[in-house]
């Protein structure tokens, strides 16, 4: 697909699993980048390379109900770590209210984080769906 002289491509794995499963509610409300944890070693003794940043929380969004801000970092959820941003994507399928528990690091990093985010809760003011 081509939007505004940009090209996107979905995975067609990801294609395959949206059409046998049906529709989801999946949405968190945020904008994600995918990045390499800062000071690993700082982390309890955390090697995980990996953790997706938090460039935007929208407003009222299952995110931001839990607290959740820019510049967090999300390691996981359900106490499995993020390896890539489709895990991310794995955790929010689904359809109804559900309680999602994600880790994530904020400020110096020095410590883990918990919070529950609601799922699946329809928004009013909610124009799109993001990740």
């Amino acid at each position: 697909m081509v939007a505004g002289r940009l090209a996107l491509a979905i995975p067609s794995n990801t294609v395959r699993s949206f059409l046998s499963n049906g529709p989801s509610d999946a949405w968190l409300g945020v904008t994600i980048r995918p990045v390499q944890i800062p000071r690993p070693s700082a982390v309890g003794g955390n090697t995980q390379p990996f953790g997706l940043l938090l460039l935007e929380v929208e407003p009222n969004s299952p995110a931001s109900t839990a607290s959740l801000l820019p510049g967090d970092i999300l390691l996981g959820a359900d106490q499995k770590a993020f390896t890539s941003v489709g895990d991310l994507w794995t955790v929010l399928q689904g359809v109804g209210p559900r309680l999602v528990r994600l880790e994530f690091l904020r400020g110096d990093y020095s410590r883990v984080r918990r919070v529950t985010a609601q799922l699946g809760v329809e928004n009013a003011s909610r124009s799109h769906a993001a990740a």
